[in-house]
C-alpha cells in the first residue's frame, strides 16, 4: 500500500497532523495543507494519487477546490471528508468527479481500505 501518495486537506489543524502522522506511519508518502488554496498550489509540485479533502474550510471550499484540483489533475482520485454531512454538497462532490464521501470521525482501517480502493481505481 505504500507505493502511493495522498495529499490531506483540512482545516483543523489537530486532524490534519494525525492524519499524516498515521498514514506516514503505514508508509504511505503523505503531505498536508490547512486550506483549498494551498492544496491547489501544491498539486502543481506534488504529483499525488489521491486527495483526502474536507468540505467545510475556511476561504476555498472543499467543493471549490475539487473542482479545480478535478480540472488540473483529472485522474487524481478524491475522497471527501466532512464531519457536517449535507446531501447536497455529497451530490455535487461525486458530480464533480469525487471517488467517494466519508463523515468524521471516522475509522482508520476502513479509511485505509477506501485510500486502497481509490487509489486501485486511479491505475486500472
Amino acid at each position: 500500500m505504500n507505493d502511493f501518495k495522498v495529499l490531506v486537506v483540512d482545516d483543523e489543524k489537530d486532524f490534519l497532523e494525525m492524519t499524516v502522522k498515521r498514514l506516514s506511519k503505514r508508509g504511505i508518502d503523505c503531505q498536508g495543507v490547512q486550506s483549498g488554496e494551498k492544496a491547489v498550489e501544491k498539486m502543481k509540485n506534488y504529483h499525488c494519487d489521491v486527495v483526502l479533502l474536507d468540505v467545510k474550510m475556511k476561504g476555498m471550499s472543499g467543493i471549490e477546490t475539487l473542482r479545480e484540483i478535478k480540472r488540473s489533475n483529472p485522474l487524481v482520485e478524491v475522497i471527501m471528508l466532512t464531519g457536517h454531512a449535507s446531501v447536497e454538497s455529497g451530490i455535487e462532490g461525486m458530480k464533480l468527479g469525487a471517488f467517494d464521501y466519508l463523515m468524521k470521525p471516522m475509522e482508520f482501517e476502513p479509511l485505509l481500505e477506501k485510500l486502497q480502493e481509490a487509489y486501485e481505481k486511479k491505475n486500472s
